[in-house]
């Protein structure tokens, strides 16, 4: 699952402000160079400036949590978005990816609470849907799970892997009519992934479904 990520650009309009702040316009450009050069610690340092220079740049905290992210620093990139939430705290994307560095870093809870925000601001993120019921799952909370699970398969009819748990999720939550009609979605259209499903739900009953695929 990984995070969304939209490099720091450079706005027009920025530069026809009667009130320029230049330093935050050249570390900007500066931190976007190296962004584009692929070198993150000087494009992180960079970054850092811009924000010192602006502490409202949103788009400069989103980038260096990014970077730590994209390097395994899960504290670090955590403390950042944070940091941009507080700037702007409707950013669907920006919890999805406070929820995946939670999540990384083994704090389900913390996953748990930025997956739904993610999925609340944006009913239609299928990926947040599906974080928040694996962070269900991982806990034992299979009634949760398979309801935000359902978001997420909905959403996206044809991903096998979330119909998948989908599956798992009324199984532990001993619902065997819906396990069979998961089974049957995932039949028509990934039949290895209907066998899997058949095979750990414990549902021999169903293997007629495929065998011959």
């Amino acid at each position: 699952m990984p995070l969304r990520h939209a490099a720091a650009t450079i706005q027009p309009a920025l530069f026809a402000k009667a009130a320029m702040n230049f330093d935050q316009i050249r570390f900007t450009l500066r931190a976007v160079i190296f962004d584009w050069l692929r070198q993150p610690e000087r494009a992180l340092d960079a970054y850092a400036e811009v924000f010192r220079a602006n502490p409202k740049d949103v788009r400069a905290a989103r980038s260096i949590a990014w970077i730590h992210a994209d390097k395994q620093r899960w504290p670090a990139a955590a403390e950042w978005f944070d940091k941009a939430l507080a700037l702007e705290p409707e950013h669907a994307d920006t919890w999805f990816n406070l929820a995946y560095v939670h999540e990384q870093s083994g704090d389900r809870d913390a996953a748990k609470h930025a997956f739904r925000r993610a999925s609340e601001l944006n009913p239609k993120h299928d990926r947040a849907w599906y974080g928040l019921g694996m962070a269900h799952a991982h806990q034992g909370e299979h009634a949760a799970a398979a309801e935000a699970l359902q978001h997420a398969a909905e959403l996206q009819p044809m991903n096998g892997i979330a119909w998948y748990a989908l599956g798992m999720a009324h199984y532990h939550n001993h619902q065997p009519e819906q396990v069979e009609a998961v089974i049957r979605h995932l039949a028509l259209h990934e039949p290895q992934t209907a066998k899997r499903l058949i095979r750990d739900a414990e549902r021999a009953d169903l293997v007629h479904l495929v065998e011959t695929l």
